[in-house]
């Protein structure tokens, strides 16, 4: 048998603006689950810079014999990241939930 050309609707993708990644339908959340997933989102961006930036001054360090503070990778990498990602998750689940708050 073979398929056919036309898809039906509830099969397309939907976009960034409509409130899903990855076919996770974040604009349907509530307020709390918003703030808990930018709080995750958050951490998760800290935790993983920071990873990266210890393995990068670890390389450095290794590479250059020099001894530069380990405490760079948070201070300097980590922690302006992870604020950055929870500005931005916030705003954009916040507004979200807003759009679909005052459209029903």
């Amino acid at each position: 048998m073979s398929r056919t050309a036309s898809t039906p609707a509830a099969s397309t993708a939907r976009g960034f603006s409509e409130g899903y990644i990855f076919r996770i339908p974040l604009g349907q959340m509530g307020w709390f689950g918003s703030l808990l997933i930018a709080l995750a989102s958050g951490f998760l961006t800290f935790f993983a810079t920071t990873f990266c930036a210890i393995f990068g001054i670890l390389f450095y360090n290794f590479v250059t014999h020099s001894a530069v503070d380990f405490a760079y990778s948070y201070r300097r990498v980590g922690l302006p990241c992870g604020l950055a990602v929870l500005a931005f998750a916030t705003v954009y689940l916040v507004r979200l939930w807003t759009k679909r708050v005052f459209r029903s």
